[in-house]
């Protein structure tokens, strides 16, 4: 692994945290107090962003994306986690699921994604079915040609704003060596579909203004011709193009606690107590040390699982050390960043208590930390035939 940045990296670390600082930073506070962005001022960030060349990084050249690769998207996604997620939502990087998508559905679905015409959102999580997807209750039977789904879904993030939603449903079960299992399958699913309905959902106190939506499919009638991939192989189609969203929300971790620590460095700087900054007092300056090195750390699990997969390496163990290191990270240096404050910390002044609630749902989703320490004991075992 080479530990420097190439000139086209550096531009893109460069791009971004410029647009996200002059563009993004001036209306954090808004979004905070209202909980909500107007859909008008989404579409300006888009638009900025479409013009900036930026759009749909994640995408390959071939439909019209940046064709980035793994290191540099990461980078690219490290920049955006130092903002709310409710605005860098709207620095479209569509589902790279839709990579499988047949060519009627590339032109209805993907190309409209990568050009910001129209925006998805993902939906797997159930009330009765969150880590165990396998045990998730909306379904879908076929009736003719055609396929009725009912249940419901939650905790979707930004479905409220999405034209279309890529949804996992049960089709079934299978008889497996362990025993029956569940058939999944992947379909499309426009927003206007009758018998589709997209609910506010909870009120989270993490990332005010990115909601969470809730699901319901009342016998929606949805076409064959709406499955990506193929009936029951859902989980392959994810598998194949989902693994890497982890490292996303490890890179925002570290953005975000990069910045936090910048206000905790300045701060002991300037900050005067008993005739001295009180950075000069040990009690402090041990905490940025250990701040700065658990950043560093974080950083470079990530950076390094996403090299892995640039490599053609196995990075499944490395994806969910990062994932699972770095949003526990974020939260032990955002609350440092708030001690060292003081109670200047909490206040909405600073942008350290928005950092510090945000940063407790990291640890959940995609993947609760007690999953990532599976994962990671699974493949350290496994080879040992344990």
């Amino acid at each position: 692994m080479h530990f420097g940045l190439t000139h086209e990296q550096e531009l893109v670390v460069e791009t971004v945290r410029k647009f996200v600082e002059k563009e993004l930073y001036p209306l954090e506070q808004n979004l905070e107090q209202r909980g909500v962005l107007p859909r008008e001022i989404g579409q300006e960030i888009q638009r900025k962003v479409i013009e900036l060349g930026f759009y749909a990084p994640n995408m390959p050249e071939e439909f019209g994306g940046g064709g980035l690769d793994h290191l540099t998207f990461t980078l690219l996604e490290r920049e955006l986690g130092r903002t709310s997620m409710g605005l860098s939502v709207w620095w479209g990087r569509p589902s790279n699921i839709l990579c499988a998508c047949n060519e009627a559905q590339r032109e209805k679905y993907l190309l409209p994604a990568i050009s910001g015409e129209k925006m998805d959102a993902l939906a797997m999580t159930e009330p009765d079915a969150g880590s165990d997807v396998r045990g998730m209750k909306c379904s879908a039977r076929r009736d003719g040609e055609s396929w009725l789904v009912n249940g419901t879904k939650h905790f979707i993030s930004h479905a409220d704003i999405a034209d279309f939603i890529i949804v996992f449903v049960a089709t079934g079960e299978e008889e497996t060596p362990r025993g029956p299992k569940k058939r999944i399958t992947c379909f499309l699913v426009d927003k206007d579909t009758p018998g589709f309905e997209i609910r506010q959902g909870y009120n989270s106190v993490s990332h005010r203004g990115y909601h969470n939506c809730i699901l319901y499919f009342d016998n929606c009638r949805l076409s064959g011709e709406q499955i990506l991939g193929e009936e029951g192989q859902g989980f392959e189609v994810a598998n194949t193009w989902l693994y890497a969203t982890r490292i996303s929300v490890a890179a925002f971790c570290v953005g975000r606690a990069r910045r936090a620590f910048d206000h905790a460095l300045a701060w002991a700087a300037e900050r005067k107590q008993f005739g001295q900054t009180i950075g000069r007092f040990q009690g402090v300056s041990f905490k940025l040390a250990d701040m700065i090195t658990e950043i560093d750390a974080a950083d470079w699990l990530t950076l390094s699982s996403a090299w892995r997969l640039d490599q053609g390496l196995e990075a499944n163990r490395e994806i969910a050390s990062a994932k699972v290191y770095a949003s526990e990270m974020l939260a032990r240096v955002t609350d440092e960043a708030i001690q060292i404050h003081g109670g200047m910390g909490l206040m909405d002044d600073l942008p350290l208590a928005r950092f510090w609630r945000d940063a407790r749902v990291e640890r959940i989703w995609d993947g609760t930390s007690e999953i990532q320490r599976h994962i990671i004991s699974r493949e350290l075992l496994r080879p040992l035939g344990s």
